[in-house]
This record gives C-alpha cells, sequence and structure tokens, in this order.
C-alpha cells in the first residue's frame, strides 16, 4: 500500500490548484476502483525431483491451510515445524523445507506461492519465488487500484514480466546473447502465461487425510531398489497403496466416513537393500565383475544377488536385522506422533521381502519367558580362521581416514563392537560411515553364534514346539517335524516389539524355498507365535509366485480363493469363459434336460470365487449381470447344488482355520499372452490387485 500512497502524493503534488470537491472526487473514484482489488489467496506448494526436473506440487487443502495458519501466528512463526502429508512429513517453516520422518529422503524446498508462469515443456505452472511474487501482487494492486496496466517488471533473473490486464499478463524469458545484440527482452522467445492465483491454474488438490488412523501396515520390497516395471522405489509404490486405500473408503464406505466410524490405513515402507548395500560388498562385487554387458552385470549385482545374499550367513543376518530394527523403530516413532493410535498392525511383504517376513514370523518368541530362555541358551563359536585387524576392516569399507580417531580413543574392535550409535556420533564420526560401521560389526558379531534351535537340531536333543513346523518326509512321524530352519544359514532372529494381525504375500516364492530347504509337509496345527492371519496373494502368470495349501494338505487338489473384482462378482472374460466351459461340459454329459437349466449351469458361480459385497452405489452404476438378472430362478435349488458341491475345505492353523491362497483376476489383455506379461504380472501388485485385495480382505 506504501507505493499506492506515494503515488497519490505524486498526483496531489502535480496539481497544486486543484480545489477540496476536486479532491473529494478523486477520493470516490480511488474508492471505487479499489474495491475491485481483493487479496490474492495463496497456497502452499514443495518441489519434488520427477526424472532429472523439479516438479512443484501442491500440498492438500488442509495441509496448505495448517501451514498459512502457522505461517499467519506471529513473531515465532518461522521456528514452527508443521506435519503434514498424514505425519509423514515436517515442514520446517524458517528453513522452507519438508523432511520425511520414517524414512531417508532428500529434503524438498517449500513455497508459500501465490503467481505462477506456465513450464517450458510439460505445461506445468512453475511459482515465482516468494519475494518477486511480493512485488507482482503490489504492482497488480496499484495497477487494479488506479486502473493503469501495461506495467513492466523485471525479475531477479532478468526475465521481462508485463501486465496487460487483469486477464492478460505474460513472462519472457530472455535468450543468451540478447545483451550483445542489444535488442530487449520483450522481442526475444515466445511469450508465456502468468497467473495470478492458485484457483486459475490447472492443478489437483486433494482434500487432504482422514485425522483417525484406524491400521498400520508396514511393507517390504523384494529384490532391489526398484519395486514396478516403472522402476518406482518402494516410497513411491507404497504411496500407491495409500491412495488406492483413500479412494476405496471414499467410494465403498463413504456414509461410514461421513459418520466418523471409521478412519484410514497407514502404510509405511521398509527399505533393507541400501543398508543392505551399504556394508562395502558393492565394492567386492565390483572387483570380480566382468566388463563386458556393463549394465546387464550392473543390474545383476544389484537386482538378483540379493536372493544370493540371503543365503549368506554373513548378509542374511544384516537382512533380517534391518527389517526387524526398521519395522521396531518406524513402529515406536508412530505412537510417539499419534499417542491415540489404538488399532492394530499388519505386515506385507513382496516376492522376496515376504519370504524375509515369514522367517522372522516363524522365529517370534509368543511371551517373554521364551525370549528370557534365549539370551540363556549357549552360543557355539565358529571358527573363522585369521582375524582382521580394526585397520583392515576399516581398510575394506573404505574409512581408513577414521582409524586415527578410534586410536586417539583407544577403541580396538571389541571395544567397537560394543559402540553405540551415540558413542560414534561423540567422537565425530558423520552418520554414513557410522551406519556402516555398526552394521559390519554387528553382522560379524552375530555370525559367529548359532542359535538354540540350529544346536538343538545338531545334538539330537527335543525342538521346541514352536519350531515344530514342517516334516522332511511324509513317512516320518506325527510328533517329529524338523524346524523351519533345515537348510537355512545359521541366524539369530531378532524380535519384534509387537504383534502383527495379518501377513500378506504378495508374489511370494515362499512355497518354493521351504521346498527346496528340504521340506515337504506344513503341519495343519502348526501357526505363526505371534500373528494370527496369513494371506498367500499372487497374479496367477507371476513366475515367482508359489502356493502354501497344498503343503498343508498335500494329498487334496483344490483351486485357490478368486479375489473379486472391487466393481463386480468377476470381470467379465473370465465370466464368459468358465460359463461356456461349465455348460459344454453339462451339455455333454446331458446332464441338462433344457435350455432352462443350461442357462443356470452358465450363470452359477464357480465356489473358488469370493462373493462380492457390492455396495449401493456400485448397484446404481453398475449393470446387473446375468446371474442377477436370473436369480429368482428357482433359488433354492441353485443354493442346495451350490452347497453340496462345494463342501468347506480346511487347510490348517496357519491362517486360523481359512484359505490361505488366493489369486488375482487377471486383466483381458493378459488373457492373450501369459509369457508376454509374465515379468509384468510379478511387479503389478502395488496397483493392478490392491484395491482388490483391500476391499475383500
Amino acid at each position: 500500500m506504501s507505493s499506492v500512497e506515494s503515488h497519490q502524493e505524486q498526483l496531489s503534488q502535480s496539481d497544486p490548484s486543484s480545489s477540496s470537491n476536486s479532491c473529494s472526487s478523486f477520493e470516490l473514484i480511488d474508492m471505487d476502483a479499489g474495491s475491485l482489488y481483493e487479496p490474492v489467496s495463496p497456497h502452499w506448494f514443495y518441489c519434488k525431483i520427477i526424472d532429472s526436473k523439479e516438479t512443484w506440487i501442491p500440498f492438500n487443502s488442509e495441509d496448505s491451510q495448517l501451514l498459512e495458519e502457522a505461517y499467519s501466528s506471529g513473531k515465532d512463526c518461522n521456528g514452527r515445524v508443521v506435519p503434514t502429508d498424514g505425519g509423514r512429513y515436517d515442514v520446517h517453516l524458517r528453513e522452507r523445507m519438508r523432511y520425511a520422518v520414517y524414512w531417508d529422503e532428500l529434503a524438498s524446498e517449500v513455497r508459500r506461492c501465490t503467481w505462477f508462469y506456465k513450464g517450458d515443456k510439460d505445461n506445468k505452472y512453475v511459482p515465482y519465488s516468494e519475494s518477486f511474487s511480493q512485488v507482482l501482487e503490489e504492482t497488480y494492486m496499484l495497477a487494479v487500484t488506479l486502473d493503469e496496466w501495461k506495467k513492466k517488471l523485471e525479475s531477479p533473473n532478468r526475465e521481462i514480466i508485463i501486465l496487460h490486464n487483469p486477464k492478460l499478463m505474460v513472462h519472457y524469458q530472455p535468450v543468451a546473447g540478447s545483451d550483445e545484440w542489444g535488442s530487449t527482452p520483450t522481442e526475444q522467445g515466445r511469450p508465456r502465461t502468468v497467473k495470478r492465483g492458485v484457483e486459475n491454474i490447472s492443478v489437483d488438490i486433494h482434500c487432504g487425510e482422514p485425522l483417525q488412523i484406524d491400521h498400520l501396515i508396514f511393507v517390504v520390497h523384494g529384490i532391489g531398489p526398484a519395486c514396478d516395471l516403472r522402476f518406482r522405489s518402494i516410497v513411491q509404490c507404497v504411496n500407491d497403496f495409500r491412495s488406492v486405500s483413500l479412494n476405496l473408503i471414499q467410494t465403498h464406505f463413504k456414509k461410514a466416513q461421513e459418520n466418523q466410524q471409521i478412519g484410514r490405513v497407514e502404510f509405511l515402507p521398509v527399505n533393507w537393500h541400501s543398508p543392505l548395500h551399504s556394508t562395502g560388498v558393492d565394492v567386492d562385487l565390483q572387483r570380480i565383475t566382468l566388463p563386458s554387458i556393463n549394465r546387464l552385470r550392473h543390474f545383476t549385482n544389484d537386482t538378483i544377488l540379493d536372493v544370493f545374499f540371503y543365503n549368506s550367513p554373513t548378509y542374511c543376518q544384516t537382512i533380517v536385522d534391518t527389517v526387524a530394527s526398521e519395522m521396531n523403530r518406524i513402529y515406536t516413532l508412530f505412537l510417539q506422533r499419534n499417542p491415540d493410535f489404538k488399532g492394530g498392525v499388519s505386515i506385507a511383504g513382496h516376492s522376496l521381502g515376504s519370504l524375509i517376513l515369514f522367517d522372522i514370523l516363524t522365529n517370534q518368541k509368543d511371551s517373554l519367558g521364551d525370549i528370557d530362555s534365549e539370551k540363556d541358551s549357549p552360543n557355539i563359536v565358529m571358527d573363522q580362521g585369521d582375524t582382521p585387524t580394526l585397520e583392515e576392516d576399516l581398510k575394506k569399507l573404505q574409512l581408513c581416514e577414521f582409524y586415527n580417531i578410534f586410536e586417539k580413543e583407544k577403541v580396538d574392535k571389541e571395544a567397537l563392537a560394543l559402540c553405540t550409535d551415540r558413542d560414534l556420533k561423540e567422537m565425530g564420526i558423520p552418520l554414513g560411515p557410522r551406519k556402516k560401521i555398526l552394521n559390519y560389526f554387528r553382522t560379524r558379531k552375530n555370525s559367529t553364534g548359532i542359535n538354540r534351535s540350529t544346536l538343538q537340531s545338531a545334538s539330537g536333543a527335543k525342538i521346541p514346539k514352536e519350531s515344530e513346523f514342517c516334516s522332511s518326509n511324509d513317512d516320518t512321524r506325527n510328533d517329529e517335524y524338523l524346524d523351519v530352519g533345515i537348510g537355512q544359514v545359521s541366524v539369530k532372529y531378532p524380535q519384534l516389539i509387537y504383534k502383527p494381525e495379518i501377513f500378506f504375500a504378495f508374489g511370494s516364492p515362499i512355497g518354493m524355498f521351504l521346498t527346496v530347504r528340504g521340506l515337504k509337509r506344513i503341519d495343519p496345527n502348526y501357526k505363526f507365535p505371534t500373528c494370527k492371519g496369513f494371506f498367500n496373494i499372487y497374479h496367477p502368470f507371476d513366475p515367482v509366485a508359489y502356493r502354501i495349501e497344498p503343503m498343508v494338505v498335500p494329498g487334496v487338489e483344490f483351486e485357490p480363493m478368486l479375489i473379486p473384482h472391487h466393481k463386480g462378482r468377476k470381470r467379465m472374460h473370465l465370466e464368459l469363459r468358465e460359463g461356456l466351459t461349465r455348460m459344454s461340459m453339462d451339455l455333454k454329459n446331458n446332464l441338462l434336460g433344457s435350455l432352462r437349466m443350461a442357462w443356470k449351469s452358465f450363470t452359477r458361480a464357480p465356489y473358488p470365487a469370493l462373493q462380492a459385497s457390492e455396495t449401493a452405489e456400485e448397484t446404481e452404476t453398475e449393470p446387473e449381470s446375468s446371474s442377477e438378472k436370473c436369480s429368482d430362478i428357482d433359488t433354492e435349488e441353485t443354493s442346495v447344488a451350490v452347497k453340496e458341491e462345494a463342501p468347506p475345505i480346511k487347510v490348517g492353523m496357519l491362517n486360523g482355520g481359512q484359505r490361505i491362497d488366493y489369486v488375482l483376476q487377471e486383466k483381458p489383455i493378459e488373457s492373450f499372452n501369459e509369457y508376454l506379461f509374465a515379468l509384468q504380472s510379478h511387479l503389478c501388485y502395488c496397483l493392478h490387485g490392491t484395491t482388490d485385495v483391500l476391499l475383500s480382505l
């Protein structure tokens, strides 16, 4: 407003002979013109690097409002930290930076945005800096108040912005070398559109997430750092899980959400690939890797070799310790940030991640007494040959520069194995080297011992009941079961600080690994010590996925449970294919005497398909299926026939007596060529079946 007042003073000084009437008339005109101006509504954005490009993403409306309230709260606002994105990120107002809470991620810039210009390639609007946006706003206010346009401004980057009128504002970017020829910036390049206020640009702004969290799910990834065909990280894929879950709440449980009867499900990623490959193993592999087909060999070292690492005693210990410690750490931090949380916790694993979780859950202790007895059990120290010195270990980790610090503090290998992260931090060791050192020496310490179950198996002692899991031979007596670790490396499994309710395995090779370890069947009475539910979910074309139920009841052949589509019972191409098959078989066997009975056979649902619980909204939007149209034809006879041909199947106590194997429905295009979509089917679980799985289970 200072610029407007100074401009008014200049006008009054230039015409000293003006009377009081003229002054009052000017004030009236100025008041009428000024009433057209309204302050711009700011919205907060954050910057993310996507495909090596800066992309500005708006906060949801609730988070933006919280940030604006904190910004306008007073003098101490710059020192405030505002949790956003459901508490997964913290925004530091003073730094204008956004930090991830539960995982490692590069900090992103935060900006209070009011003015935008269109970018070069993707036609997305880019916000101006806060300082220059304020200059633009003051110039706009002056132009509206005085009705004087064609205002020209120069940005700090020597870019020219011209305000022609409220609906036409352009931005010119100078071409390199324009100053040498003396041409003005307005003559260079194609003009870009300038917009005032976020409501005038095309951008999706979400409403936000429910504050109430009903359930927490940890998601553990498989081999490699990428989790899908787009080479996205575990964090990005878990974001899709969360988005799909929120969409399901809005579409299928809208009334319950409006009545605040339900909240939301929180998904948090667990990353073990980065800690594994930060132990120095990549350097060792690089020395022995052939130079030919470099990209393929690098891909192999970074992904496929994770399977072999898990079968190594040293690195298997690193993996299970990382997964368990990360889940415990995130769970503790989650409770600190959500003290009112009273929901349950579940875990989900994809590919190799599901096998890691399976082994961890199998080796949990159901009571504190079991854990105490485990601590008191003796260990056998294995001969590791010549023990390297501390200097040699640091050289292997490429951390030789810190040897002098340990020598000054009189810290040898034994003392270093007892050091905590805080101790190393006080010595002046940076975060990255601290993690490498702690992980390396912890792994070396744990790999020198044999756990109790392995010791008892070797000595012929009776294996504890929680290990009575699998039988290696069909002729073995019922009370003699081998430990789940048979054929597995010697690992001391860590304990979780909570009891998971359900374990979801997506595209899991658990059945194959158990068979390779020498296990032929699972005791029907076996169940996880601390987890009640277990669902093995897979795509029918997934080459890595294997079933579990045939290992529990090997003498019975039955199909897995078919997960219904979230918009109906089954995809149309599957309904058509199975319906025609059943009708042709019935006609061939001369079991049907009329077209009416043939039509009933066509519309009959097979037993393995789950019954979809459609909501009222789905009934209105989705067309009625053929089975619904003919449901009034001999309903009682059909239900009796289904009951007679579909007796309940019991598959042991691993999932509380319920079914374990669940298969997704392939898309129509996938059914044309199974081999073409084989790889894609193993990496599609974050989107392909998440909606159906969450709705059904």
